[in-house]
């Protein structure tokens, strides 16, 4: 059974988004409003608190600081011009960075007045000494599937990183709801697995339940060619249910013509 009309959006990206596109703040406002939507929620990525990989390859994942002061800036005044129309909330997608966690929170001391809400992401698997961007590419994705020794380690690790995020001390302004949880599927149709850990999925669903947290109900995933499923999927959206976590749907939209996308399905 569908839920009644979706009118939040909880996970948009921004012209600040250097992996993104250019579509304008006025262009998801004004499709998020053509779509009947009520409520969104621009979750541009937190600016790493330190370097710790690649720099290059980071440098394509977030803003600089002094971009994301532009952000909040420029959100503040839309929210203003927009008000009769919609609600625009002001928000941050924050990496957890398995190693970094007391950099990020001093980040989010820093600028957690700010925000309105937002959203605690798992994108990068510490193994060892070294760091890897789990969701770049279906090659790094092979690469960690080689060092962990299976799909299903790689499935094991991301779940693990994903329970350390919910269970760490990030301050008082650490985001309180969980973005894409089953993200390790995104390349499903490439590496495919039938995963049956559901004792640390279960694990998972207890820790957000436990401290009042929610999901990023997350539709992304249905753009992706090796995906084609929302996050959560399976087995732990069936946890979510089970355990009745709040859900907030998300586009996870780069593109402004992708705010609300596939909302119908749900």
């Amino acid at each position: 059974m569908k839920n009644k009309k979706i009118i939040r959006d909880g996970h948009i990206h921004s012209p600040y988004c250097p992996h993104g596109s250019k579509d304008s703040f006025s262009m998801y406002i004004d499709k998020a409003i053509e779509m009947g939507l009520e409520e969104i929620t621009f979750t541009e990525h937190m600016p790493f608190p330190v370097v710790f990989m690649d720099e290059e390859l980071l440098k394509g994942c977030s803003p600089s600081e002094e971009e994301i002061k532009k952000y909040f800036n420029e959100l503040l005044e839309l929210k203003k011009a927009y008000s009769e129309k919609i609600k625009i909330n002001i928000g941050l997608e924050v990496d957890y960075i398995e190693g970094y966690e007391n950099e990020t929170r001093d980040f989010l001391d820093k600028y957690g007045s700010k925000l309105d809400d937002s959203i605690l992401s798992v994108h990068f698997l510490k193994i060892g000494d070294e760091y890897y961007a789990m969701d770049y590419s279906t090659e790094i994705f092979g690469q960690l599937v080689e060092k962990l020794g299976g799909v299903k380690e790689v499935y094991d690790k991301y779940f693990e990183t994903v329970i350390k995020s919910i269970r760490a001390e990030l301050g008082t302004y650490k985001p309180r709801r969980i973005g894409h949880p089953t993200l390790v599927r995104l390349f499903n149709k490439k590496y495919p697995i039938d995963y049956d850990n559901i004792q640390l999925l279960e694990v998972m669903a207890k820790e957000i339940k436990e401290r009042g947290y929610e999901i990023d109900f997350n539709t992304a995933g249905m753009r992706k060619e090796y995906c084609l499923e929302p996050y959560p999927f399976g087995a732990f959206s069936e946890l979510v249910d089970k355990y009745n976590i709040k859900k907030v749907y998300g586009s996870d939209s780069h593109l402004s013509s992708d705010v609300g996308r596939f909302f119908e399905n749900y």
